[in-house]
């Protein structure tokens, strides 16, 4: 039984799967590197490493919320899922749009590289993807980039370096994440929605992540 095991923890690894745990239905996904741009080195995150170490207690109790939670070894990635529709996360168009041209650049990028997993882009090279796909006509403006931007970042599929989101130069780190909320099906479904872009820029579409 979950109390039975959790009891079994220390004080400290109670209060650590109580934040984590919080965190995880905040931001549903949680990896395992770490990735610091001040001196380009990648690092275990211990968060990771605890919800790995205690997986079926986290899922036994997110479970009874409803809850899945799935671990990818390979990619060192953690997310949950939801089967209810209230815990279900939209994104409106544009910024639905603007993560499968992410999920792009990152399967463009990762062909380029033999050693690093780390995906970079620019927000200016991100823009200018989206001009040349025809998903726009010309640079959005500030605030909608900035709060798309941020929006992906609070679900922990992009992080930048220094300097603001909307500056063309500012660095973009593509986390892994980017495979599981576009995963290889959804991504077939890229050209439909670009069609749609262009003939009605108004309507609202939405794509799903999970979230508290």
């Amino acid at each position: 039984m979950f109390e039975e095991r959790f009891e079994k923890l220390g004080m400290t690894e109670q209060e650590n799967f109580k934040r984590i745990l919080n965190w995880i239905l905040a931001h549903t996904f949680l990896t395992q590197m770490q990735y610091n741009f001040s001196d380009s080195l990648r690092n275990t995150n211990p968060d990771y490493v605890f919800v790995e170490r205690n997986f079926e207690l986290f899922q036994e109790y997110l479970q009874y919320g409803g809850f899945q939670l799935e671990r990818d070894s390979n990619y060192g990635v953690i997310s949950l899922s939801s089967s209810y529709d209230a815990n279900r996360h939209q994104f409106n168009k544009f910024t639905t749009l603007m993560v499968y041209v992410l999920r792009l650049i990152y399967e463009e990028e990762r062909e380029k590289l033999s050693l690093s997993r780390e995906i970079f882009t620019t927000t200016g090279d991100l823009v200018h993807k989206m001009i040349s796909l025809g998903i726009m006509g010309k640079k959005p403006a500030d605030s909608i980039l900035r709060d798309s931007l941020r929006h992906l970042n609070r679900f922990n599929i992009v992080n930048k370096a220094d300097g603001s989101w909307e500056n063309a130069g500012t660095r973009l780190l593509i986390l892994p994440t980017i495979l599981f909320i576009v995963t290889n099906e959804r991504i077939s479904n890229m050209y439909t929605l670009l069609e749609d872009s262009s003939e009605a820029k108004e309507e609202e579409e939405f794509t799903e992540v999970e979230q508290d």
